[in-house]
Protein backbone atom coordinates (compact mmCIF):
# COMPACT_ATOMS: atom_id res chain seq x y z
CA UNK A 1 0.00 0.00 0.00
CA UNK A 2 1.44 3.65 -0.92
CA UNK A 3 1.33 6.69 1.04
CA UNK A 4 1.81 9.74 -0.37
CA UNK A 5 1.51 13.43 1.81
CA UNK A 6 0.99 16.36 -0.30
CA UNK A 7 -0.05 19.78 1.52
CA UNK A 8 -1.96 22.68 -0.57
CA UNK A 9 -3.14 25.98 0.72
CA UNK A 10 -6.34 27.86 -0.12
CA UNK A 11 -8.11 31.15 1.12
CA UNK A 12 -11.71 31.57 2.05
CA UNK A 13 -12.55 34.53 0.16
CA UNK A 14 -14.88 37.20 1.61
CA UNK A 15 -18.52 36.21 0.43
CA UNK A 16 -19.06 39.59 -1.16
CA UNK A 17 -15.77 38.62 -3.33
CA UNK A 18 -16.54 35.10 -4.14
CA UNK A 19 -17.32 33.82 -7.80
CA UNK A 20 -19.61 31.76 -8.25
CA UNK A 21 -18.39 28.28 -9.78
CA UNK A 22 -18.82 27.68 -13.09
CA UNK A 23 -20.73 25.18 -14.47
CA UNK A 24 -17.69 23.43 -16.35
CA UNK A 25 -19.64 20.41 -18.49
CA UNK A 26 -21.40 19.17 -15.84
CA UNK A 27 -23.27 15.68 -15.91
CA UNK A 28 -27.21 14.54 -16.01
CA UNK A 29 -26.83 13.78 -11.72
CA UNK A 30 -30.27 12.58 -9.98
CA UNK A 31 -29.87 13.17 -6.49
CA UNK A 32 -31.35 11.42 -3.63
CA UNK A 33 -30.83 9.71 0.15
CA UNK A 34 -29.24 6.69 1.22
CA UNK A 35 -31.87 3.87 2.19
CA UNK A 36 -31.87 2.99 5.65
CA UNK A 37 -30.14 -0.37 6.42
CA UNK A 38 -28.97 -2.83 9.22
CA UNK A 39 -26.37 -1.94 11.23
CA UNK A 40 -23.72 -5.24 11.39
CA UNK A 41 -23.51 -6.12 15.13
CA UNK A 42 -19.81 -4.57 15.16
CA UNK A 43 -21.04 -1.33 14.54
CA UNK A 44 -20.37 1.77 17.00
CA UNK A 45 -22.78 4.60 17.45
CA UNK A 46 -20.84 7.25 17.42
CA UNK A 47 -22.81 10.08 15.70
CA UNK A 48 -26.36 10.96 15.31
CA UNK A 49 -27.39 10.42 11.86
CA UNK A 50 -31.12 12.07 12.02
CA UNK A 51 -29.32 15.34 13.54
CA UNK A 52 -26.79 15.09 10.65
CA UNK A 53 -29.73 14.63 7.86
CA UNK A 54 -31.16 17.87 9.80
CA UNK A 55 -27.86 19.84 9.49
CA UNK A 56 -27.37 18.84 5.58
CA UNK A 57 -30.93 20.02 4.92
CA UNK A 58 -30.57 23.18 6.73
CA UNK A 59 -27.70 24.03 4.93
CA UNK A 60 -29.20 23.26 1.57
CA UNK A 61 -31.95 25.62 2.19
CA UNK A 62 -29.82 28.24 3.17
CA UNK A 63 -29.73 31.43 0.56
CA UNK A 64 -26.30 30.68 -0.84
CA UNK A 65 -25.32 27.48 -0.08
CA UNK A 66 -22.94 27.43 -2.65
CA UNK A 67 -20.71 29.97 -1.62
CA UNK A 68 -19.66 27.09 1.17
CA UNK A 69 -19.17 24.77 -1.45
CA UNK A 70 -15.54 25.60 -2.08
CA UNK A 71 -14.18 22.39 -0.17
CA UNK A 72 -16.22 20.09 -1.92
CA UNK A 73 -15.03 21.37 -5.96
CA UNK A 74 -11.13 21.22 -4.17
CA UNK A 75 -11.51 17.66 -3.25
CA UNK A 76 -13.71 16.86 -6.48
CA UNK A 77 -11.31 18.02 -8.48
CA UNK A 78 -8.40 16.01 -7.21
CA UNK A 79 -10.63 12.89 -7.35
CA UNK A 80 -11.48 13.13 -10.93
CA UNK A 81 -7.54 13.68 -11.41
CA UNK A 82 -7.14 10.25 -9.96
CA UNK A 83 -9.28 8.71 -12.13
CA UNK A 84 -7.81 10.11 -15.51
CA UNK A 85 -4.80 9.21 -14.03
CA UNK A 86 -5.91 5.14 -14.50
CA UNK A 87 -5.17 3.85 -17.91
CA UNK A 88 -8.87 2.04 -18.42
CA UNK A 89 -12.34 3.11 -19.69
CA UNK A 90 -14.99 2.83 -17.37
CA UNK A 91 -18.49 2.83 -19.58
CA UNK A 92 -20.25 3.49 -16.26
CA UNK A 93 -19.58 4.71 -12.60
CA UNK A 94 -21.76 5.19 -9.77
CA UNK A 95 -20.83 8.55 -7.24
CA UNK A 96 -22.06 8.07 -4.25
CA UNK A 97 -22.58 11.64 -1.95
CA UNK A 98 -22.36 13.44 -4.73
CA UNK A 99 -24.05 16.71 -3.82
CA UNK A 100 -23.77 19.17 -6.72
CA UNK A 101 -22.13 17.08 -8.89
CA UNK A 102 -18.44 17.79 -7.35
CA UNK A 103 -16.88 15.11 -9.27
CA UNK A 104 -19.15 14.99 -12.21
CA UNK A 105 -18.64 18.71 -13.35
CA UNK A 106 -14.37 17.64 -13.85
CA UNK A 107 -15.40 14.56 -16.14
CA UNK A 108 -15.77 14.35 -19.71
CA UNK A 109 -16.29 10.35 -20.21
CA UNK A 110 -18.45 9.44 -17.64
CA UNK A 111 -22.46 9.07 -16.78
CA UNK A 112 -22.61 9.58 -12.94
CA UNK A 113 -25.96 9.61 -10.82
CA UNK A 114 -26.46 9.61 -7.15
CA UNK A 115 -28.16 6.56 -6.35
CA UNK A 116 -32.00 6.18 -4.77
CA UNK A 117 -31.65 2.34 -4.20
CA UNK A 118 -29.92 -0.15 -2.32
CA UNK A 119 -26.43 -0.60 -3.29
CA UNK A 120 -27.50 -4.43 -3.83
CA UNK A 121 -29.26 -3.10 -7.21
CA UNK A 122 -26.09 -1.43 -8.78
CA UNK A 123 -23.61 -3.11 -10.43
CA UNK A 124 -20.71 -0.38 -11.62
CA UNK A 125 -17.32 -0.59 -12.98
CA UNK A 126 -15.80 2.41 -11.24
CA UNK A 127 -17.33 3.75 -7.63
CA UNK A 128 -16.98 7.30 -6.36
CA UNK A 129 -17.50 8.81 -3.06
CA UNK A 130 -16.45 11.87 -1.76
CA UNK A 131 -16.24 13.20 1.83
CA UNK A 132 -19.77 11.76 3.80
CA UNK A 133 -17.87 8.35 4.91
CA UNK A 134 -16.46 10.76 7.88
CA UNK A 135 -20.23 10.04 9.45
CA UNK A 136 -21.03 6.73 8.80
CA UNK A 137 -21.44 4.60 11.80
CA UNK A 138 -20.38 1.60 10.44
CA UNK A 139 -18.11 2.11 8.18
CA UNK A 140 -16.79 -1.87 7.91
CA UNK A 141 -19.93 -2.66 6.36
CA UNK A 142 -20.11 0.45 4.64
CA UNK A 143 -16.91 -0.45 2.60
CA UNK A 144 -17.74 -4.21 2.18
CA UNK A 145 -21.29 -2.94 0.47
CA UNK A 146 -18.91 -0.95 -1.80
CA UNK A 147 -17.09 -3.83 -2.47
CA UNK A 148 -19.85 -6.28 -3.43
CA UNK A 149 -21.28 -3.67 -5.87
CA UNK A 150 -18.42 -3.74 -8.03
CA UNK A 151 -17.85 -6.01 -10.99
CA UNK A 152 -14.64 -7.93 -10.91
CA UNK A 153 -12.08 -5.81 -12.14
CA UNK A 154 -13.85 -2.63 -11.21
CA UNK A 155 -12.43 0.33 -9.22
CA UNK A 156 -13.18 2.23 -5.85
CA UNK A 157 -11.90 5.76 -5.55
CA UNK A 158 -12.76 7.78 -2.42
CA UNK A 159 -11.91 10.22 -0.17
CA UNK A 160 -13.07 11.40 3.33
CA UNK A 161 -11.63 13.78 6.27
CA UNK A 162 -9.48 12.35 8.60
CA UNK A 163 -6.57 12.26 10.90
CA UNK A 164 -5.51 15.85 12.27
CA UNK A 165 -8.47 17.98 10.63
CA UNK A 166 -9.23 20.71 12.42
CA UNK A 167 -6.53 20.46 15.01
CA UNK A 168 -6.48 23.88 15.45
CA UNK A 169 -10.00 24.52 16.19
CA UNK A 170 -9.85 21.37 18.61
CA UNK A 171 -7.18 22.68 20.55
CA UNK A 172 -8.25 25.73 20.84
CA UNK A 173 -11.56 25.10 22.40
CA UNK A 174 -10.16 22.37 24.66
CA UNK A 175 -7.80 24.63 26.38
CA UNK A 176 -10.41 27.57 26.55
CA UNK A 177 -13.09 25.24 27.91
CA UNK A 178 -11.05 23.55 30.62
CA UNK A 179 -9.54 26.95 31.36
CA UNK A 180 -13.28 28.72 32.15
CA UNK A 181 -14.98 25.39 32.84
CA UNK A 182 -12.71 23.42 34.35
CA UNK A 183 -13.05 20.50 31.83
CA UNK A 184 -13.70 20.21 28.34
CA UNK A 185 -16.18 18.25 25.87
CA UNK A 186 -15.34 17.29 22.30
CA UNK A 187 -16.39 20.10 20.01
CA UNK A 188 -14.90 18.40 16.76
CA UNK A 189 -16.14 14.52 15.40
CA UNK A 190 -13.58 11.78 15.73
CA UNK A 191 -11.79 10.88 12.68
CA UNK A 192 -10.47 8.08 11.12
CA UNK A 193 -6.55 7.14 11.20
CA UNK A 194 -4.94 6.26 7.91
CA UNK A 195 -3.56 3.15 9.15
CA UNK A 196 -6.91 2.23 9.95
CA UNK A 197 -8.16 2.98 6.81
CA UNK A 198 -5.93 0.57 5.00
CA UNK A 199 -6.64 -2.36 7.40
CA UNK A 200 -10.56 -1.62 6.41
CA UNK A 201 -10.21 -1.17 2.70
CA UNK A 202 -8.10 -4.51 2.93
CA UNK A 203 -10.90 -6.23 5.33
CA UNK A 204 -13.66 -5.37 3.13
CA UNK A 205 -11.84 -7.10 0.13
CA UNK A 206 -9.99 -4.55 -1.92
CA UNK A 207 -6.94 -5.13 -3.21
CA UNK A 208 -3.95 -3.19 -5.11
CA UNK A 209 -4.47 -0.35 -2.23
CA UNK A 210 -3.48 3.16 -2.61
CA UNK A 211 -3.97 5.64 0.48
CA UNK A 212 -2.74 9.19 -0.17
CA UNK A 213 -3.06 12.13 2.42
CA UNK A 214 -3.33 15.84 1.50
CA UNK A 215 -3.77 18.89 4.05
CA UNK A 216 -5.95 21.48 2.45
CA UNK A 217 -5.06 24.87 4.50
CA UNK A 218 -7.96 27.49 4.43
CA UNK A 219 -6.93 31.04 5.72
CA UNK A 220 -10.06 32.43 7.43
CA UNK A 221 -10.74 36.43 9.04
CA UNK A 222 -11.15 34.68 12.63
CA UNK A 223 -12.90 31.85 13.95
CA UNK A 224 -16.33 32.42 14.10
CA UNK A 225 -16.45 33.04 10.87
CA UNK A 226 -14.65 29.30 10.54
CA UNK A 227 -17.54 27.76 12.41
CA UNK A 228 -20.20 29.69 10.28
CA UNK A 229 -18.39 28.06 7.10
CA UNK A 230 -18.30 24.73 8.70
CA UNK A 231 -22.59 24.42 9.21
CA UNK A 232 -22.96 26.43 6.07
CA UNK A 233 -21.31 22.71 4.90
CA UNK A 234 -23.54 20.79 6.75
CA UNK A 235 -20.10 19.59 8.79
CA UNK A 236 -21.05 20.67 12.39
CA UNK A 237 -20.46 18.19 15.34
CA UNK A 238 -23.07 15.47 15.45
CA UNK A 239 -21.16 12.63 18.13
CA UNK A 240 -24.22 11.53 20.64
CA UNK A 241 -21.33 12.87 23.26
CA UNK A 242 -21.47 16.56 22.34
CA UNK A 243 -22.08 19.16 24.80
CA UNK A 244 -25.43 21.27 23.53
CA UNK A 245 -23.86 24.23 24.09
CA UNK A 246 -20.87 26.53 24.88
CA UNK A 247 -20.70 29.69 27.14
CA UNK A 248 -20.54 32.68 25.63
CA UNK A 249 -17.25 33.30 27.92
CA UNK A 250 -15.88 29.84 26.56
CA UNK A 251 -16.50 30.93 22.89
CA UNK A 252 -14.52 34.29 23.14
CA UNK A 253 -11.70 32.58 24.59
CA UNK A 254 -11.64 29.97 22.78
CA UNK A 255 -10.98 33.11 19.54
CA UNK A 256 -8.54 34.88 21.58
CA UNK A 257 -6.48 31.33 22.04
CA UNK A 258 -7.19 30.29 18.38
CA UNK A 259 -5.72 34.02 17.18
CA UNK A 260 -2.65 33.36 19.71
CA UNK A 261 -1.24 30.30 18.82
CA UNK A 262 -1.95 29.91 15.33
CA UNK A 263 -2.21 33.66 13.71
CA UNK A 264 -0.70 34.54 10.46
CA UNK A 265 0.97 37.45 9.66
CA UNK A 266 -1.82 39.12 7.57
CA UNK A 267 -4.11 38.47 10.67
CA UNK A 268 -6.46 35.68 9.58
CA UNK A 269 -6.21 31.93 11.20
CA UNK A 270 -5.98 28.53 9.70
CA UNK A 271 -7.86 25.41 9.41
CA UNK A 272 -6.36 22.45 8.25
CA UNK A 273 -8.32 19.69 6.74
CA UNK A 274 -6.65 16.45 6.30
CA UNK A 275 -8.31 14.29 3.52
CA UNK A 276 -7.95 10.92 2.83
CA UNK A 277 -7.73 9.28 -0.62
CA UNK A 278 -7.96 6.09 -1.23
CA UNK A 279 -8.38 3.63 -4.34
CA UNK A 280 -9.05 0.06 -4.13
CA UNK A 281 -9.71 -3.13 -6.79
CA UNK A 282 -11.69 -6.02 -7.03
CA UNK A 283 -10.68 -9.20 -8.00
CA UNK A 284 -10.30 -10.69 -11.14
CA UNK A 285 -8.25 -13.10 -12.91
CA UNK A 286 -6.63 -10.86 -15.22
CA UNK A 287 -4.98 -8.54 -12.58
CA UNK A 288 -1.22 -9.14 -12.07
CA UNK A 289 -0.66 -10.89 -8.27
CA UNK A 290 2.61 -11.06 -6.28
CA UNK A 291 4.97 -14.45 -7.18
CA UNK A 292 4.82 -17.42 -5.80
CA UNK A 293 7.04 -17.47 -2.18
CA UNK A 294 10.19 -18.51 -3.33
CA UNK A 295 10.37 -18.26 -6.75
CA UNK A 296 12.74 -15.42 -7.12
CA UNK A 297 15.84 -16.00 -8.65
CA UNK A 298 17.98 -13.14 -7.92
CA UNK A 299 18.63 -12.21 -3.90
CA UNK A 300 18.88 -8.78 -2.54
CA UNK A 301 22.10 -9.67 -1.90
CA UNK A 302 23.31 -9.20 -6.13
CA UNK A 303 21.36 -6.02 -6.50
CA UNK A 304 24.85 -4.36 -5.06
CA UNK A 305 26.37 -5.97 -8.09
CA UNK A 306 24.42 -4.26 -10.95
CA UNK A 307 26.29 -1.62 -11.17
CA UNK A 308 29.60 -3.34 -11.56
CA UNK A 309 27.99 -5.96 -13.80
CA UNK A 310 26.52 -3.18 -16.79
CA UNK A 311 29.83 -1.55 -16.94
CA UNK A 312 31.36 -4.86 -18.00
CA UNK A 313 28.85 -5.05 -20.18
CA UNK A 314 29.29 -1.68 -21.66
CA UNK A 315 33.40 -2.32 -21.97
CA UNK A 316 32.01 -5.84 -23.85
CA UNK A 317 30.08 -3.86 -26.55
Amino acid sequence: MLRLTRVWLLWRRPPAAGVPAKNLGLRKVASGVSPPGSASPRAVNIFDRDLKRKQKNWAARQPEPRKFDYLKEEVGSRIADRVYDIARDFPLALDLGCGRGYIAQHLNKYYLFHYRKPLESFSKQTLQKMLCLHWVNDLPRALEQIHYVLKPDGVFLGAMFGGDTLYELRCSLQLAETEREGGFSPHVSPFTAVNDLGHLLGRAGFNTLTVDTDEIQVNYPGMFELMEDLQGMGESNCAWNRKALLHRNTMLAAAAVYGEMYRNEDGSVPATYQIYYMIGWKYHDSQARPAERGSATVSFGELGKINSLMSQEKKSQ
